[in-house]
């Protein structure tokens, strides 16, 4: 059998004596190991670390214990995967080739997992098409890695036609709809789960739970609330937690508190849902009777009370909570101080709101400042920062708002509060500089980003990283400054990486300029050979040019390299 590997799986094929340990330096977490009894030896490790599997791996290969050798690898693999080491994945991988090892079913299955929990799905998909036949093991872990790397269409297409489809197999794929708004799709793959005899567990329910929600139809709710107890899954916290929140959100609330109230055992999740289920309807006296009965409430218990009342108008009450919360010793947070500034404007509460006021200034929540920029009220986020700019002595709001004009175009204005933030002595750290930089990128302003570049060392003692360098060759790049992109580029103290690189060739095809395109574009092939987006820029500088036999070639390449390109998509948010 023949493997084909990609690039970027050409790995370094380690010596027949291993030393050891493998080059890659492995994070050593803190792991916590709660045990119902005690012992005198300390708790084994969670996640092994990949070396100790190796030399396990050696010393069994040394007295040729088969069985042991493939275990070791195989747990190897796994730590890798758990700790997302991809790196020393890949040198496992290497061994594996080198000691003929790669056709064993599991150390296989093992190393297509590796690649795929470590985001790697296109070298994973290159060792899954490599093996002789469908093995449901590896069709799992494949159609959960496309799901994971938001193919759903690849993982689709691969479930369909994969042979012994079992429980997480259709776990997978349901998962994989509900988490991508297909909820019709996925009631339609649970429905042929049913037919074809396959029993759901738990995480099968709260899937199919979450997907029946959505469309607001009691019956169906009814209906997979009896498949629960037929399956005596309700007795289980997640299930009936989210049986609880569909019937909330179906107007069943009544069904949800007979749910809520038969349960064997609850936690604060559950509390909550039954809460907010209660709050959202309306019922604000019986929220608060079952807010009383928490036994250790939380940030979201108090704010689902306090909005309950907020949305009846009722603001004496919700200040009250309010007041009583903080007495406990817990702070509010940003959304529950919105909804109380927002309450006290429409019933006119002056006092209250400046009270409100003055915790926004004393906790410091810029990120109510990102929060209107980012829903596109930049005018309501510059009021804010307006009324708080002389009472903060910290740089996070004047980089909220700074970032927040970049975002919307206002540069000038941008670059306004950036003197202001000198004048009022506070010192700009690199997030700041991103924001400057963007916007004279958005607008144009050469000069002015260059003298605000040149600056971050010299006058603010702020070492210019990755991102400012990406801002400054966009910024060229946009002015039809190829040549001083690409000097900046080669002179900058770390490597450049594909976003520059990228950044680079799309200049030269909107400017024209092939030389500096074909330079950008080598420089991207030797940092991902199958970046499909880089040959096709290249491919259309070409043909801008008239080249049309360098078209051909570099589209010849493409399809001797099976590049893929990822589609646009548009969405109409409601």
């Amino acid at each position: 059998m023949f493997v084909f590997i990609s690039a970027s799986l050409r790995l370094k094929i380690l010596p027949r004596s291993l030393p050891f340990p493998l080059s890659v330096e492995l994070p050593n977490p803190t792991l916590r190991c709660v045990s119902s009894f005690s012992s005198t030896k300390p708790p084994p490790p969670l996640v092994q670390d990949p070396q100790r599997c190796i030399r396990i791996f050696c010393n069994a290969r040394q007295y040729q214990n088969l069985a042991e050798c493939e275990l070791a690898l195989v747990s190897a693999l796994k730590s890798c995967s758990s700790l997302h080491v991809s790196s020393q994945g890949r040198q496992i991988h290497s061994l594996t080739l080198k000691l003929g090892l790669h056709s064993n079913t599991f150390i296989q299955n093992s190393l297509i997992n590796m690649y795929a929990k470590c985001g790697s799905i296109y070298d994973a998909r290159l060792l899954f098409e490599a093996c002789p036949s469908l093995d449901p093991v590896s069709c799992n872990i494949m159609v959960s890695g496309y799901v994971k790397a938001g193919q759903l269409d690849n993982a689709r297409q691969l479930f369909d036609i994969m042979p012994g489809k079992g429980c997480v197999s259709y776990t997978t794929m349901i998962m994989g709809l509900v988490q991508n708004d297909c909820f019709g799709e996925a009631l339609k793959v649970f429905k042929n789960m049913r037919s074809d005899g396959v029993v759901p567990n738990d995480l099968t329910m709260v899937n199919v739970i979450s997907a029946c929600s959505h469309f607001g139809e009691i019956l169906n709710c009814r209906m997979i609330h009896a498949l629960a107890i037929k399956l005596f899954v309700e007795g289980l916290v997640l299930v009936s937690t989210n049986l609880m929140h569909a019937y909330c959100l179906c107007s069943g609330v009544g069904e949800a508190r007979r749910l809520f109230d038969k349960m064997p055992e609850r936690n604060l999740v559950t509390w909550n849902v039954m809460l907010n289920g209660y709050s959202k309807t309306g019922l604000v006296d019986m929220a608060r009777e079952l807010f009383d009965r928490i036994p250790d409430k939380d940030i979201i218990s108090w704010g689902t009370v306090i909005d309950g009342y907020i949305q009846l108008d009722c603001l004496r009450e919700a200040l009250m909570m309010y007041g009583t919360m903080l007495r406990t010793g817990l702070g509010p947070n940003e959304i529950m101080v919105v909804n109380l500034v927002s309450a006290c404007g429409r019933v006119t509460a002056i006092v209250e709101g400046r009270q409100l006021h003055g915790t926004v200034v004393k906790k410091g929540f810029d990120s109510l400042i990102d929060m209107y920029a980012k829903c596109g009220s930049i005018n309501t986020a510059l009021q804010f920062f307006n009324q708080i700019r002389d009472e903060v002595s910290s740089v996070s709001p004047w980089n909220a708002i700074i970032c927040g004009l970049a975002s919307h175009g206002h540069a000038s204005m941008c670059l306004e509060v950036f003197s202001d933030l000198q004048r009022y002595h506070i010192k700009p750290n690199p997030i700041t500089f991103i924001g400057v930089l963007s916007a004279c990128c958005h607008a144009g302003l050469v000069e002015p980003g260059r003298r605000i570049f040149r600056s971050m060392k010299s006058a603010y003692n702020v070492e210019p990283d990755i991102k400012h360098y990406g801002c400054m060759v966009d910024l060229l790049g946009r002015a039809g400054l190829l040549e001083e992109a690409e000097e900046m580029i080669r002179s900058m103290p770390m490597e450049a990486d594909v976003v520059i690189w990228g950044t680079l060739l799309a200049a030269s095809r909107t400017h024209g300029n092939v030389s500096v395109g074909e330079r950008a574009a080598e420089s991207l092939a030797g940092l991902a050979p199958s970046h499909g987006g880089g040959k096709v820029l290249l491919s259309n500088i070409y043909a801008d040019a008239g080249r049309w036999e360098d078209v051909s070639l570099v589209r010849r390449v493409m399809q001797g390299q099976r590049m893929e390109r990822m589609p646009g998509c548009s969405g109409v948010i409601r």
